[in-house]
């Protein structure tokens, strides 16, 4: 037994046990003290005291021959009844203790279902709940386009509440990362949150479906079937020229910056070509099925259409996104140097050691080792002040000379700057928090449209830290959600990588790894539609 089965026992139960051990106890001493009794005092020539010559002496009767093996044999009977009692009893102690179904057995109770079942029931949850999420947003898109913002009013309400529990469920999780709660039950109990508010953001958006087919009539009306197709063709378009100007746009940003200012969006006009390609095949497909009355193939093929000029405008709009942020951080870049350099002045007044007044400021031919914390002579031993002053000066000095230097990285130049200046006085204000918060931005918008368009293959972990990433920069704190955002850019291509897509991720697989298609058959699946987890593959078949 282990040691939290002997806590769970109560202590009434264990008194009463100890209670009936005790009488049986007694029960057998009693008996066999019965039974020695005669054997001690038959070879006696008086077993009991004498009573004076008289009248009670002259009336005994005389004893008969056979006495002595009459009075053993009833305490030999009250000594066996007291044993068989006694084993009476722990055997209906042990059929109970087998059948019973207080807190301190397991015998006869449903399993419990272990920390980890429920921990992948959680992981699960959360992705499920955001995958509806996103799509059911995607394709409401597509309505409101056709029927503006009063008529869709109720569904846009269905994806906001749902996007508000899938945010408190992120939540619970990331602090169920960190170890909060930590007492074992507390923890099981925010699992188990989790699911319940991913299920209650699955509902919201369930309890719409249907109102959403109806007013949509893909499947029972031709007029509406043509009006659908009309829009999503028309977007596909206005993606086709967009395509082909942000490849145009790329090949710029690569010769103006430095190879990482355009990392972040590398193979996304590709991806968006074979997405175009795909949606034009599925938009034709469900014209063809339309015209001859298979409304239901049609309506299939529409909502792949619809999914893959979605994504195709997540990977553009990345693209230009980007080339907007670039321009403007390059921009910003000589008023953040001007606006650092004073806080590092005072930051250097007010430092003893190496880094105060007397301080020189690294050499020219020292960068290096100046963005790496050192002094120009020997290396801070600590992460004190003057190891913060000297790193900050050898930022600002590294960043002046890549002005200078040819292609540079702005948003990156930007990161460096606010980070050290944070890192040397705590606060940032100005320019500098301006900076901040167009570098924060840039990197949860590159997250969000990474995660998008692969969502296919990216897991919970990247999901989680970038819902954090969302939460911390709504509440400001532009450095935290800077940081939290490269986290889920990295697990994101971390999960893209093994999904063993990276190098085919064209056709039908591109289409599965978008989550264009859910992989739920060998010909990729049904295309997800606007819903929960209950009603979103109902397309199937």
């Amino acid at each position: 037994m282990s040691s939290s089965q002997i806590r769970g026992r109560p202590r009434r139960a264990t008194a009463h046990i100890r209670v009936r051990v005790a009488h049986a106890v007694l029960g057998a001493l009693v008996g066999v003290g019965w039974l020695v009794l005669p054997v001690m005092t038959v070879g006696a020539r008086h077993p009991v005291p004498v009573a004076s010559a008289g009248a009670v002496a002259s009336a005994a009767s005389p004893r008969p021959a056979g006495a002595s093996t009459a009075d053993l044999v009833l305490p030999l009977v009250a000594g066996v009844a007291a044993v068989a009692l006694a084993g009476y009893g722990c055997v209906r102690r042990v059929r109970r203790a087998r059948t019973r179904t207080t807190p301190g057995t397991v015998a006869t109770r449903p399993p419990v279902a272990a920390p980890p079942d429920i921990e992948r029931q959680a992981r699960t949850a959360l992705r499920l709940a955001d995958d509806c999420v996103r799509t059911s947003r995607e394709e409401l898109s597509f309505v409101r386009e056709r029927f503006g913002e009063q008529r869709t009013e109720p569904f846009t309400h269905a994806v906001r509440a749902a996007e508000t529990e899938l945010s408190a469920a992120f939540a619970i999780w990331r602090r169920y990362e960190e170890g909060v709660p930590g007492e074992a039950g507390a923890r099981r109990q925010a699992l188990v949150g989790v699911t319940g508010r991913c299920a209650e953001a699955g509902r919201r958006l369930d309890a719409q479906a249907e109102a959403l087919d109806r007013l949509r009539g893909l499947t029972t009306d031709a007029e509406g079937m043509r009006a659908a197709l009309g829009v999503a063709e028309e977007r596909f378009r206005e993606l086709a020229a967009r395509t082909m100007a942000a490849q145009r746009t790329l090949a710029e940003l690569r010769e103006r910056y430095a190879p990482s200012a355009t990392g972040s969006v590398t193979g996304y006009v590709e991806q968006a070509k074979d997405r175009l390609v795909f949606a034009g095949a599925r938009l034709n497909e469900a014209r063809q099925a339309s015209d001859v009355g298979e409304t239901r193939r049609a309506a299939w093929q529409l909502r792949a259409g619809e999914g893959a000029v979605a994504r195709t405008g997540v990977l553009v709009g990345g693209v230009e996104r980007l080339a907007d942020q670039l321009r403007e951080a390059a921009g910003l870049l000589p008023a953040a140097l001007t606006g650092a350099e004073p806080e590092v002045a005072a930051a250097r007044r007010t430092t003893p050691g190496p880094g105060g007044p007397h301080a020189r400021p690294a050499p020219a031919d020292g960068l290096r080792a100046a963005v790496r914390g050192e002094t120009g002579r020997t290396p801070p031993t600590s992460d004190g002040p003057p190891a913060r002053t000297a790193h900050a000066d050898g930022v600002l000095a590294a960043v002046r000379e890549e002005l200078t230097g040819g292609r540079y990285d702005p948003l990156d130049a930007l990161r460096r700057i606010t980070r050290a200046v944070e890192r040397l006085t705590g606060v940032r204000s100005g320019v500098l928090d301006t900076a901040a918060l167009l570098v924060a931005r840039g990197s949860v918008a590159g997250a969000e449209e990474f995660v998008g368009a692969h969502r296919g293959a990216v897991g919970t972990e990247a999901r989680a830290r970038l819902a954090e990433a969302v939460r911390e920069l709504g509440a400001g704190n532009a450095g935290r959600a800077d940081v939290v955002a490269g986290e889920a850019r990295r697990l994101a291509d971390r999960d893209v990588r093994a999904h063993g897509t990276e190098g085919d991720a064209t056709g039908l697989a591109g289409a599965v790894l978008g989550g264009i298609l859910l992989a739920e058959d060998t010909d990729g699946g049904p295309p997800p539609a606007f819903g929960g987890p209950r009603t979103r593959s109902r397309l199937h078949g």
